[in-house]
């Protein structure tokens, strides 16, 4: 059996499953950057390959492991038992574990790091570039995504990661690092630094609604981009939602304005020229279309109102995180050059401004695609 080198704790943790026949090896898979993502090659005597996905969590991204684990068992539970129900087909509409040889439905090796082995989906591709059509049949499977789990509980997860959509907090980092100013860089970024201040109060928008019950609590996937969605060859429709680690409770504006941050623009996500930065309401509209087709009116009508909010906080917290991260001199997000963080935020901000400038069509959008 062939093992990568210097990956010999793969021993270990094969060791712990029973595959069908001969494994032939496990190689490097996917273009991923948190977990570490193998795909296992068994060969049986008759028929095609059988393949699987093997994948050793991040301790640094992930470090409540075993509570991540209950919610993508939990989750792809109730996932299979939605979709049999309707008539779909479990093993290629959401993932599927294969339990270690004593049962278990994960196996955390000798360094306390813990790993699972799932099924491949075959058929399918993951891509990084999205056409129009394929972004709106991305739409399209993370609103069934929001359908098939409308009825979980969504106040049982676990935050896999604490205040990670909390614009809030986001916004008191970022005043943090501001009064820090570790470098002294405060003094050249004053235009930034005031397009934040001027939209602190939008900060609280979605956390109020939160909190006055507008917005009902839900089962959020938290990083909705096309490569997260595994497409299939022929009918070119999203099949299957993956990487559900960042799963937790949250709102479902936030899927839909995290698609919208990352797909509705054409532009780098550190473009200098920001007259290349534009925010795409055609592109807005397809999504919002697919959205709520894939969510089979189970939206409730405060969130159909809220959803070009999520668009708009979404692209503002990133680009505050981006502010921060420069201010706090570029400990959190990995740069190629010194000022790439700050070109990552005026991105974002032009987004933002471009957003305000459309903001009375977003919603119009929205009320003509729910009628």
């Amino acid at each position: 059996m062939y093992i990568p080198e210097n990956e010999k704790i793969l021993t270990e943790v094969i060791s712990a499953y029973d595959f069908p026949k001969t494994l032939l090896g496990a190689v490097r898979y996917g273009s991923g950057h948190i977990n570490d993502t193998y795909c296992l090659v068994c060969q049986p005597q008759e028929g095609k390959a059988i393949r699987f996905i093997l994948q050793g969590l991040s301790v640094a991204a992930f470090p409540r492991q075993e509570e991540l684990m209950e919610n993508f068992i939990g989750v792809t539970s109730h996932l299979r038992k939605k979709i049999e129900a309707a008539g779909g087909d479990v093993m290629r509409e959401t993932l599927n574990i294969v339990p270690t040889r004593d049962g278990k439905p994960y196996y955390m090796d000798s360094t306390g790091r813990v790993w699972r082995l799932t099924h491949y989906v075959e058929g399918t591709v993951c891509l990084q570039k999205a056409t129009p059509d394929l972004f709106e049949a991305s739409a399209r499977a993370f609103g069934r995504f929001q359908w098939l789990l409308a009825d979980y509980p969504a106040e049982t997860l676990h935050e896999t990661i604490i205040n990670f959509h909390n614009t809030e907090d986001r916004f008191a980092k970022f005043l943090t690092a501001l009064e820090a100013d570790k470098l002294g860089r405060a003094k050249d970024v004053a235009a930034e630094i005031k397009f934040a201040m001027d939209r602190k109060a939008d900060c609280s928008v979605a956390m109020n609604a939160l909190r006055e019950g507008k917005l009902p609590l839900r089962v959020t996937h938290n990083d909705t981009k096309l490569n997260n969605v595994l497409i299939d060859e022929e009918s070119q429709e999203g099949v299957c939602i993956i990487d559900l680690d960042t799963t937790m409770p949250g709102l479902s504006i936030y899927d839909f304005g995290d698609s919208i941050r990352f797909g509705a623009n054409h532009s780098a996500e550190d473009e200098k020229d920001l007259s290349k930065v534009n925010f795409d309401i055609e592109l807005y509209k397809r999504y919002a279309r697919g959205f709520l087709e894939g969510a089979k009116g189970g939206l409730t009508p405060a969130e159909l109102e809220y959803l070009p909010w999520g668009a708009k906080l979404m692209t503002l917290e990133c680009g505050i995180r981006f502010l921060t991260d420069y201010l706090d001199g570029d400990n959190y997000f990995h740069i190629h050059y010194p000022e790439q963080n700050l070109d990552r935020c005026r991105t974002q901000f032009k987004l933002v401004a471009d957003m305000e400038a459309q903001w009375d069509e977003m919603h119009e959008i929205v009320r003509e695609i729910a009628k």
